[in-house]
């Protein structure tokens, strides 16, 4: 059953309450062009064709498309995005993280309006439906010069819509082949001259799916229930404030099916039930013509009861942010200096040895000057005083420089990230095997990239080249039980010298009329030091190639056609008895929508040539790993061929 009744109730009492929205417009994310859509990931708010600093944008348009393929999360509209790549970290219950440029997906700091809502564990991912969202903004690279040890290698920040001047409001219908069905809703209305409210809900079931009949299941069922109230208000002297409250309640079944059995001759049920809540407020107010004050804090706490096989671990999660900034502007700079306090909380029920807390106060400044009409020169730096790992500080520099059609960028930054157990390995696999983290350094990384971008009518084209070093990466090693009298099989150690990191990525757009299409590929060069420390080797899952191409033939209130084909190279495994390499794939998939007034009826075709990495070996061990998990790592799909279709009711013109 859901994690309990109880929780539940709560996500549903939540649902009227009201919760104040961040007052930063996005009039523009309706249009065709990002041209002028103003970003906020990069802490001044610049136009995203003016900032030296790199911000991707994936506008309304790509939402809206995307958000018909997959409505119950975000997972489908981050992964198709170039240097963007969505890693399964669980084949029993589906959980995924997200990779910027290779680097790993705890490294990753994931916003909601620019508040860290949704805590770090990769499950969250797939909890958050993309119903409310206006456009998604992008930084890869390090980015710890503005949000902390959290973003080492980059930010997404989800913003969301931001309500009209009249009652607008949509319902999406969705069910699939493999028998899931989402419910999904946005309602919006102003309530009084300065003040507008928002709410976004959502129900999301999964059945269950063994596919390919080995008793093992390739799809975890899941139960989810979801609500997100907003309200903006703004004064009359130019102050507005944000408040939002956000409530999840998930239950997540996967392991072996029933009466089922692993190779030891026992069953082995892998759970996960969730119950998130969260809080968080923003408040902007001008000080006079020049400079404006900006507070902003964030609570939340989620709570976990997982199961593997027979061992139960229930924990705690809780993260809190409060901050303060003043930002000025002049003819040609702006600034902005600040303190903040994070905090974050684990603990556990069963094994009180891996709880930890971290407190890091911290300043942070950012600097962006505009030399001439085409270069402009972007500075941050952030200190941070950890209280497990001491001084840290984080520097960023970006240039920009634009003569006639063409855009140059490039950026260098230095991050750190606080370890935690819950790296890749051990989140599928529980605490059980572990041993207590000792001596363990932080991890830090070094990034830079040169972007060159060329826009001529309706083509826009761009190569990027980046790279990153990162030192004392943590990882998951064997313990040799004839060395050492512990009871644990595996312990999180720092890798020895650095993982290294190069790759180019390429972009084509093209539009013509209503017909958009757009093309790209990522070389990616990855690879760490051997522990003897006499070579290198590739690091895992991280595809040398991987390339995309999509064309949408789009008439806005009419119809909307699209086909895309994503192509992933040969992947380096790890721990692997049935390969060292997995095997290159294709992802087709299909796209139809027909409007008709308010009502918009849409049809989905996924992973066309049926892939499924079983269809190729087996997902379960021969035996259990020291870690304690029973499969392989997901290099390829497992969900097969699937189809969904369903309505999309507007309640507005």
């Amino acid at each position: 059953m859901f994690i309990k009744t109880s929780k539940l109730a709560v996500a549903a009492a939540l649902f009227p309450a009201y919760s104040f929205a961040q007052g930063q417009h996005h009039d523009e994310h309706e249009k065709k062009s990002i041209e002028k859509i103003q970003v906020t990931a990069s802490r001044l708010g610049r136009i995203v064709t003016e900032s030296a600093t790199r911000t991707e944008i994936i506008n309304s348009e790509e939402i809206h498309e995307k958000a018909l393929m997959r409505p119950g999360n975000i997972s489908m509209l981050v992964a198709e995005t170039g240097g963007v790549r969505v890693q399964n970290t669980s084949p029993a219950l589906g959980s995924a993280n997200i990779r910027l440029q290779s680097l790993y997906g705890r490294y990753t700091q994931l916003l909601s309006d620019g508040l860290p809502l949704y805590g770090g564990q990769s499950i969250g991912l797939l909890q958050i439906p993309p119903t409310d969202l206006a456009n998604v903004e992008i930084i890869k690279g390090s980015a710890s010069s503005l949000y902390g040890g959290s973003a080492l290698g980059g930010v997404i920040n989800l913003i969301s819509r931001t309500p009209s001047d009249e009652l607008e409001g949509e319902v999406l219908l969705n069910a699939t082949s493999k028998n899931g069905q989402d419910v999904t809703s946005y309602f919006a209305a102003p309530l009084t001259n300065s003040i507008s409210a928002s709410v976004t809900a959502g129900l999301h079931h999964q059945q269950e799916q063994d596919l390919d009949d080995d008793g093992w299941l390739d799809m975890a069922s899941y139960n989810r229930a979801s609500v997100r109230p907003r309200v903006y208000w703004e004064g009359d002297n130019g102050a507005n404030l944000y408040v939002t409250v956000g409530a999840m309640t998930e239950q997540r079944d996967g392991g072996t099916a029933e009466n089922a059995i692993m190779p030891d001759g026992n069953p082995f049920a892998q759970t996960q039930d969730s119950l998130r809540l969260d809080t968080g407020f923003i408040f902007d107010k001008p000080i006079n013509e020049v400079l404006a004050l900006n507070v902003r804090g964030s609570a939340m706490q989620q709570d976990h009861e997982h199961l593997y096989g027979t061992i139960n671990e229930n924990d705690n999660h809780e993260s809190y942010l409060l901050e303060s900034s003043i930002s000025g502007y002049t003819d040609n700079i702006a600034w902005l200096v600040g303190a903040a306090y994070q905090s974050e909380k684990y603990q556990s029920e069963d094994f009180a040895a891996f709880d930890y807390h971290y407190e890091v106060p911290g300043v942070f400044s950012q600097l962006d000057y505009e030399a001439s009409d085409n270069i402009s020169l972007s500075l941050s730096a952030r200190a941070d005083w950890h209280n497990e790992y001491g001084t840290q500080f984080s520097p960023r520099i970006s240039m920009l420089y634009k003569p006639e059609n063409w855009t140059v960028r490039g950026s260098y930054g230095k991050g750190f990230f606080a370890p935690t157990p819950f790296i890749e390995d051990i989140e599928d696999a529980g605490l059980s095997h572990l041993e207590p983290l000792e001596n363990i350094a932080e991890e830090h990384a070094n990034t830079a990239s040169v972007d060159i971008s060329y826009a001529f009518d309706s083509v826009e084209t761009s190569v990027t080249f980046f790279s990153s070093d990162v030192e004392n990466v943590t990882e998951l090693v064997v313990i040799n039980q004839q060395l050492t009298s512990s009871d644990k099989s595996v312990r999180i150690v720092n890798a020895p010298g650095q993982s290294e990191i190069r790759g180019a990525e390429f972009l084509l757009r093209y539009r013509w009329n209503d017909i958009k299409l757009t093309g790209s590929y990522l070389y990616t060069d990855a690879s760490k030091q051997i522990n003897s420390g006499t070579g290198r080797v590739p690091l895992t899952l991280t595809p040398e190639h991987s390339a995309g191409a999509v064309i949408m033939w789009e008439e806005h209130g009419s119809h909307l056609v699209g086909f895309e084909a994503y192509y992933t190279g040969t992947q380096q495994l790890k721990n692997n008895p049935y390969r060292d390499k997995s095997d290159a794939y294709w992802h087709l998939g299909l796209l139809g929508q027909i409007t008709v007034g308010r009502i918009s009826y849409f049809v989905n075709a996924e992973n066309l040539l049926n892939v499924r990495q079983t269809n190729e070996d087996s997902l379960i061990l021969p035996q259990q790993a020291p870690s304690g998990r029973w499969t392989t790592d997901i290099w390829s799909r497992n969900d097969g061929f699937t189809v969904n279709a369903g309505i999309r009711i507007k309640f507005n013109d």
